[in-house]
């Protein structure tokens, strides 16, 4: 942050969630070690590899990294009976980890809803915020097979998560980014990560007032989706996707104020209810 002195009060709320990912030790689950061939075979069919290769979670490696989350959310003074219901339905082991892993069209299963009464919203949060470390270390050694593969859908080639923030990198290229395990991977400009809309007279660009240099909102008339965007070539030094997209919840205003969502849940999304 010392190169980014702006970001440290955006960031604050989330100091927790972070120095619990920061002292999770990677070794605590093992690496997916497929082969590339392995890995763009799935691709090829438009599968996500979580879908065929689920990683083994004991609940209580997971315990460190999930506090800070439901501690997180619980601040924010909403669904307090429901996240209650949820700590003791995974306290029993009626809840497990790979009930939070993303489904098609949703984070973290229709059950844990269901069973503890939390919003699509609270339970995206407690994904993203919980299982960052895990899918990260379990997906590292299959990432460089992501090169030249055929994937081209707007979801995560590796988790299937939604796409968090975007990235336009030197040679314009569009890579979208994964809150949930960490990954990135190269998306058309000129189509909507979330429906696959490319009618020109749906897509539109948002931009602060002020006009920060390098900082866009991509939006979709056609869903009301929408993705936040840093232009690299502009800002030499941006961070990291996750830390350029809680840093910067005043686009997620704008965007919010113009009736647009995101499939990754904002401060504003958890705050409000829907």
């Amino acid at each position: 942050m010392e190169r980014r002195p702006t970001f440290r009060e955006p960031l604050a709320p989330y100091g927790k969630i972070l120095d619990a990912w920061a002292q999770w030790c990677g070794d605590r689950v093992a690496p997916l070690r497929w082969s590339a061939e392995d890995c763009r075979e799935r691709w090829r069919r438009g599968d996500p590899l979580l879908a065929a290769a689920v990683p083994s979670i004991r609940p209580e490696e997971m315990e460190d990294l999930l506090a800070p989350a439901i501690e997180f959310l619980v601040t924010i003074g909403r669904e307090e009976t429901a996240l209650a219901r949820f700590a003791e339905a995974w306290d029993r082991g009626d809840v497990s980890p790979a009930a939070l892993f993303p489904e098609k069209g949703r984070i973290g299963s229709a059950a844990v809803q269901e069973r503890s009464g939390l919003s699509q919203e609270f339970v995206a949060f407690l994904a993203h915020a919980s299982l960052r470390p895990i899918l990260e270390s379990y997906f590292a050694d299959c990432r460089p097979h992501l090169t030249d593969s055929p994937w081209n859908l707007g979801v995560c080639p590796f988790c299937g998560g939604p796409p968090g923030f975007a990235d336009l990198l030197e040679g314009g290229q569009r890579r979208l980014a994964c809150h949930l395990c960490g990954a990135g991977w190269t998306f058309p400009r000129l189509e909507c990560a979330y429906c696959g809309g490319r009618n020109a007279k749906d897509l539109a660009v948002l931009r602060a007032e002020e006009q920060e240099e390098g900082y866009s909102i991509s939006t979709c008339k056609a869903c009301n989706g929408y993705v936040k965007e840093v232009d690299r070539r502009l800002r030499w030094n941006a961070g990291s996707a996750l830390v350029e997209d809680w840093g910067s919840p005043h686009l997620d205003l704008i965007a919010h104020r113009a009736g647009y969502w995101r499939a990754i849940p904002t401060l504003i999304q958890l705050e409000e209810p829907a």
